[in-house]
């Protein structure tokens, strides 16, 4: 019996075709989506600034040989260093994903869209200061936001129909995915060989989710999309010398990521390219906490300022009961003992105890020096969480994509507090009118960690006026954050 294969090349996979088709054609025309991507991008690097104020998130930046400095190099935003891009991609991207408080997008895959800003960012100063190096014009701000839009939408539209996390594979993929399209656009590929990169993507081996998940829950979560962005970068640059690509990467059989990595099914879509994601994106606004936790957060937030005014005390509470969808079930619905800052602020029960203890909860409240605190897991003891169907299904909706959570409390003298069910968090859509100003809050804090009053205020006066921001050199608008 013959076992030869036909080695004839075929024509790549439509998964690779229309990202590039999307990338290098489509032109993002939509107000709301650069206005969002501009409240993203400072929130996004607000949140890396806030990271730097933490020895396990700084230990892992800068150069990888100390002391070196790359000519024209991508500067590090509230830092010294001035890095090649690929370098400078894994550091951005770890500051800005340290704190878990970045933009979220929830689908059948779950995952932080602005993870890519790690290379986008590094590359567009890169490509800038050497272009003004060699007497051309410098990118926009107007080309990195028309790059994170496409780089959400990349990653959004195939999270809507497609679970990595169901065969155990982490969100990651889809940020090394979208960087890699997105910066091959910027670095000038052609068609072919932005799909050769794209191809080389599920070359790759990709990240399982072993420490999202007890019992390994760990802090690689944490620099996990700085080395898919940054992973994203180098592939683009080597496709950018002309190395060939793997035209059905995807859906070779036997060999292919399909077959291989996931169950033999082929991506499902539910809607073409276009800005819809970065449109309805979700912010996170009020707490550095994993997304499907936000609105229990609120609510017991809301029950700690009705105890305070009843006079009630935690010590007084028998059960806490928490009706949530199915996602946060199987994410962050957690027992025994947590290890680490990265197992705390995945666990729902923990990230219900703090406010009702405390009234707030902050990146430092995952830190051991709270957690050690014996009501903390005197009171998740007493909770419980259960699916409500309904939740789950108006976390799918399209129309809605709600995340509901409701918190009962109990007492032990028999009574209770009415169900508090928020539905919709703070950073929703649904929720802007209110969002927005407190995001510009949360940046301005951010700024103030990191620098002097002057500076600050030169920094939102471009970062909040949308057109001077988008007609800004990218290189111009790095400086302003270095130090």
């Amino acid at each position: 019996m013959s076992t030869s294969f036909d080695a004839a090349r075929p024509k790549p996979d439509a998964v690779f075709t229309d990202i590039a088709d999307y990338v290098l054609n489509y032109r993002v025309e939509s107000p709301l989506a650069f206005e969002t991507a501009r409240n993203c991008l400072i929130d996004t690097l607000g949140c890396g600034l806030e990271a730097l104020e933490y020895p396990a998130c700084t230990k892992l930046l800068g150069p990888i040989v100390p002391g070196t400095v790359v000519p024209h190099g991508a500067r590090v935003p509230g830092t010294p260093f001035q890095l090649d891009p690929v370098q400078a991609a894994f550091n951005i991207g770890a500051m800005i994903r340290w704190l878990d408080f970045n933009d979220t997008w929830l689908a059948a895959e779950w995952g932080h869209p602005s993870d890519n800003l790690g290379g986008i960012l590094a590359v567009a100063d890169w490509l800038s200061r050497n272009r003004i190096a060699e007497g051309k014009p410098p990118l926009l701000m107007r080309d990195l936001l028309t790059a994170m839009i496409k780089a959400h939408e990349i990653q959004g539209v195939i999270a809507l129909e497609n679970s990595f996390n169901k065969v155990g594979l982490d969100h990651v993929v889809l940020v090394k995915l979208a960087t890699t399209a997105v910066v091959s656009q910027l670095l000038g590929l052609s068609r072919d060989a932005l799909i050769n990169a794209l191809s080389q993507v599920f070359v790759d081996g990709q990240s399982l989710r072993t420490y999202r998940h007890a019992p390994n829950t760990g802090s690689r979560k944490s620099w996990a999309a700085g080395d898919a962005t940054s992973r994203g970068v180098r592939l683009a640059l080597i496709s950018a010398t002309g190395e060939m690509g793997y035209p059905t990467a995807l859906s070779a059989p036997g060999w292919g990521f399909y077959d291989v990595l996931f169950k033999g099914k082929p991506f499902r879509f539910q809607r073409p390219y276009g800005s819809y994601v970065m449109e309805n994106v979700l912010f996170k606004i009020s707490f550095p906490a994993e997304f499907h936790s936000q609105t229990a957060v609120e609510a017991a937030m809301t029950l700690y300022r009705q105890m305070a005014a009843q006079g009630r005390r935690v010590e007084d509470i028998a059960t806490i009961n928490i009706r949530t969808h199915e996602a946060a079930m199987r994410i962050i619905d957690k027992r025994g003992p947590l290890a680490n800052p990265a197992d705390r602020d995945h666990c729902i029960q923990y990230m219900v105890a703090v406010p009702l203890i405390f009234g707030r909860l902050t990146a430092k409240d995952y830190e051991d020096e709270i957690a050690t605190d014996a009501r903390i897991d005197a009171l998740r003891d007493k909770m419980t969480c259960a699916e409500d169907t309904q939740f789950t299904r108006d976390y799918h909706d399209p129309e809605k994509r709600s995340i509901a959570n409701g918190l009962t409390v109990l007492f032990k003298d028999g009574t209770a507090l009415p169900e508090v069910v928020v539905e919709y968090p703070i950073g929703h859509k649904r929720r802007r009118t209110d969002g927005i100003p407190l995001l510009v809050e949360k940046f301005r804090t951010n700024l103030a960690r990191r620098f002097a009053p002057k500076r600050q205020e030169k920094i939102l006066s471009v970062s909040l006026d949308q057109s001077q921001l988008e007609a800004m050199s990218v290189c111009d608008y790095v400086d302003l954050y270095v130090v």
